[in-house]
């Protein structure tokens, strides 16, 4: 599978652009954290401890990219203050590595299974339908057939805005009655899709998180029925947080964690906030690899997430 090339200046200007609340955020506490220093000692490394946990970074993800700026520091004895953004990038993107945040392939690429089936989680008003409707069309425009599951029964206004979506995409929507078996919409949509030679499928899901025992049995259903129709479904089970909610953001990923099996992450409304550094935090806490960002309204916001130039965007490079 082929993995994106060079990233162009198009996508650079949306990256920067969408990133702007953020990076003035941390560039203003970096600036503080440097102010009147020649060189990286402790109390520089104290001060930007401080930026990057009010940044959303959150305590234990800045603790770990301290220490390893720490034992830059020692090995090189003397570090200039104007290198630190530089050493940042590294530092941070070498952390997304670790957590197996690598940049994801091209929409065009050759998926590992047909249909592909994204099963798409979240709780309600992070954006999850949207995000759908966004993948959608990438993946369309990208050449490949896609099909659409309305499985959020449980709201009338999600199938309806799912299939607004299908019908300004040009991608069919399957659905059912609201207050349908969304076990049942699942199986309705990958049958279809089966049956017309689909590349990809998005399902999407109900985003209620008042019982996580109720929540963990309905998507652990979904995902056993999907397999009577495709075997090894969901290839990815994709778990969409809203980034302007800063820390509230863990708490979701980590019930979603608990309730079910996430192999991927999408952040949304980066935009919108300061808090982009909870995009970082997230990926290094859960060890799950973050594959999109949102960063605006039109349809191609949503961004197929590159480490190094998110780390860099953030630090104003």
């Amino acid at each position: 599978m082929a993995f994106f090339g060079l990233f162009n200046k198009e996508k650079k200007e949306t990256l920067d652009q969408g990133l702007q609340k953020t990076k003035e955020s941390v560039l203003e506490k970096i600036g503080r954290a440097i102010a009147g220093k020649t060189t990286v000692d402790d109390d520089v490394l104290d001060n930007l401890e401080e930026a990057l946990i009010t940044s959303d970074v959150g305590v234990d993800t800045t603790l770990r990219i301290i220490e390893r700026i720490q034992t830059r520091v020692a090995k090189d004895k003397y570090m200039n203050t104007a290198e630190l953004n530089t050493i940042l990038v590294e530092e941070v993107a070498g952390l997304l590595q670790e957590n197996n945040t690598t940049d994801v392939l091209d929409f065009s690429a050759e998926l590992p299974a047909k249909p592909y089936v994204i099963m798409v989680v979240g709780v309600n008003g992070v954006g999850k339908t949207t995000t759908i409707g966004k993948l959608a069309y990438q993946y369309k425009q990208a050449g490949k057939k896609v099909y659409l599951g309305a499985a959020d029964t449980f709201r009338a206004a999600a199938v309806e805005q799912l299939c607004i979506w299908g019908e300004r995409i040009g991608v069919p929507v399957i659905k059912q009655q609201q207050g349908s078996d969304p076990a049942s919409v699942a199986f309705d949509t990958l049958s279809s899709a089966k049956a017309n030679d689909a590349d990809v499928v998005l399902i999407d899901t109900a985003g209620r998180l008042h019982n996580k025992i109720n929540l963990m049995n309905e998507l652990t259903k979904i995902k056993n029925v999907m397999q009577k129709v495709v075997p090894d479904a969901p290839h990815d089970v994709m778990l969409v947080l809203d980034g302007s909610t800063g820390q509230n953001a863990f708490e979701q990923a980590k019930q979603f964690t608990k309730a079910t099996q996430v192999s991927s992450l999408a952040i949304t409304k980066l935009d919108g906030t300061a808090k982009g550094g909870v995009v970082i935090g997230i990926s290094d806490q859960f060890k799950i690899p973050v594959r999109y960002i949102g960063l605006g309204e039109k349809m191609t916001d949503l961004q197929v997430f590159q480490r190094e130039e998110f780390v860099k965007s953030l630090l104003g490079l």
